[in-house]
């Protein structure tokens, strides 16, 4: 008489531990794809906000700009009125700084 109880318990351990692989190797093919897809839903919400950004910073510099040019178009309106206040407070002005360089 043939003891095959052990050969049918190693054939269904070798089938379990093929089936444990294949189980294995589903969860870590899922995971990746997890991880993949938060991947990029991370780099979206990313370049969202870098666009976000980018928009708040042209509004700002285009307003500083509009606000120098008009800083300008009034200073060059004071100076086409009083040329002559103008040209004395450039002169103290040069002074000033003529006297605190020299030194």
């Amino acid at each position: 008489m043939t003891d095959n109880s052990g050969d049918g318990a190693a054939a269904d351990f070798a089938s379990d531990l093929a089936a444990l692989r294949a189980d294995v190797a589903n969860l870590t093919e899922s995971i990746a794809g997890l991880l993949r897809d938060r991947a990029d839903a991370a780099g979206a919400a990313v370049k969202g906000a870098a666009g976000d950004a980018r928009g708040h910073l042209s509004r700002a510099a285009g307003y500083a700009q509009d606000s120098a040019f008009d800083v300008a178009a009034d200073l060059e309106r004071r100076i086409e009125r009083d040329p002559l206040t103008a040209v004395l407070i450039a002169a103290g002005i040069g002074m000033a700084i003529g006297m605190m360089t020299k030194s």
